[in-house]
């Protein structure tokens, strides 16, 4: 039945798919999902693009984690401090105690973070092996990373996972167009694919993992096919949203006329050392306050200078720390006429992160029975007003653990 309470008609859909849970997405969350249900049970993977294009393999700094128990109290802090304090304060808890045992998985599945030269396999804390970097609104470096494409190894690693297990089947351009709802219950999905065939495909949970609201920007580092379908079907079958107007701006991606997707110019440069400057050459902010107030503070120099971009110079950051720390940026900073370790650079603020999203409990369940949300598509509070940089990875996956943790747990009730 639908949610008018009518039957639909089986003849509409060229397929109808039986699974136990249908995820939406291949991004961190969904993959992160798919790795912690059981192996027992049937899971279809649905995406709307291919499998790699999800923002999840777009972030370039890191991933943070507790570096050890002396360091919850900041950790917690700068947490709630960049998120004007409308942190969800059990979530914000959750994921940093939650945080070490992810870091610990990821490595199982060959998950590469930069590792220190003086690296020995007897440390006592398994995180005295690895290298730190920090970020805007991070009182001491707590940032695992590799190189600048940390999404890219994360994400990339739990794709190839997935794809290693018998039952996970991965569906690409297949895009949700509604969920099936039957009792006021979620029982699955309904999906196009790339021929615009109509697909039901049926299953007792649904995940939805299918990333932020980029697409819907004229200026945004998200890739232009993510467009908030899953917040939309959400309000039409009246599924509580929460925060609709928390959008993150980045401060620094790089500048260009040419339309499309923005190229991000990670925090973590600014981490280790660069700097932003006005048209002068003169630095006006701190750059390592949230993100918000210097994206505030480059719109109202531009504003001040009557230009349409910023300068950022990485003069203070040795080169061989730029080659080997920062190398896609570098290289596509070249391609585009700019030597970062000669010159400046312009940037300039944009859409980058959605804070608010589909609302759920602190084990990604949302208002309607059997449907789940996990990563941006999802609000569990834990970013507030304002995400703390290097936290979406890691929050995504705790709580698709969570999730996958909720519904094995319901079956096994």
């Amino acid at each position: 039945m639908d949610r008018d309470g009518m039957k639909m008609e089986e003849t509409e859909y060229a397929r109808d798919i039986r699974a136990d849970v249908v995820i939406v997405g291949t991004g961190a969350a969904g993959l992160f999902a798919a790795l912690s249900l059981p192996k027992d049970r049937r899971v279809v993977v649905i995406t709307k693009s291919d499998a790699e294009s999800s923002d999840s393999f777009l972030a370039q700094g890191g991933i943070c984690v507790l570096r050890d128990d002396a360091d919850y109290d900041s950790y917690f802090e700068d947490t709630m401090r960049a998120g004007h304090y409308e942190n969800r304060k059990e979530s914000v808890d959750i994921m940093i105690r939650s945080s070490r045992d992810i870091i610990k998985e990821l490595i199982g599945y060959g998950v590469e973070f930069a590792r220190k030269e003086t690296a020995g396999e007897d440390a006592e804390d398994f995180l005295q092996n690895y290298e730190f970097t920090r970020e805007g609104a991070h009182s001491r470096p707590r940032i695992l990373f590799h190189e600048d494409v940390t999404g890219k190894e994360i994400t990339g690693r739990l794709l190839a996972q997935v794809r290693l297990l018998e039952n996970v089947t991965i569906m690409e351009y297949t895009a949700m167009t509604d969920i099936i709802v039957e009792d006021e219950k979620c029982a699955g999905v309904i999906a196009e694919d790339a021929a615009g065939d109509r697909l039901m495909i049926r299953a007792p949970y649904t995940i939805l993992a299918s990333g932020g609201i980029g697409g819907l920007y004229e200026h945004s580092t998200n890739y232009p096919h993510l467009t908030g379908d899953a917040l939309r079907i959400a309000e039409k079958h009246g599924i509580r949203l929460e925060h609709l107007d928390y959008v993150q701006i980045h401060p620094t991606t790089l500048y260009s006329r040419k339309p499309g997707r923005r190229f991000l110019i990670s925090e973590s440069v600014r981490g280790e050392g660069a700097i932003l400057l006005d048209k002068n050459g003169n630095r006006f902010t701190d750059e390592l306050q949230p993100r918000d107030v210097v994206t505030q503070a480059i719109r109202e120099q531009m504003k001040k200078d009557g230009t349409d971009h910023v300068w950022l110079s990485m003069e203070r950051i040795d080169r061989d720390t730029i080659l080997h720390h920062f190398p896609n940026i570098y290289e596509h900073c070249l391609e585009e006429g700019y030597d970062v370790t000669k010159e400046w650079i312009p940037v300039v603020p944009a859409q980058h992160y959605f804070m608010g999203g589909i609302w759920v409990d602190s084990d990604s369940q949302t208002s309607m029975e059997r449907l789940f949300a996990a990563g941006e598509t999802s609000c569990n509070g834990v970013h507030g007003a304002n995400r703390l940089a290097s936290n979406s990875l890691l929050e995504s996956m705790v709580f698709a653990k969570r999730a996958a943790g909720k519904i094995a747990a319901e079956w096994d009730a």
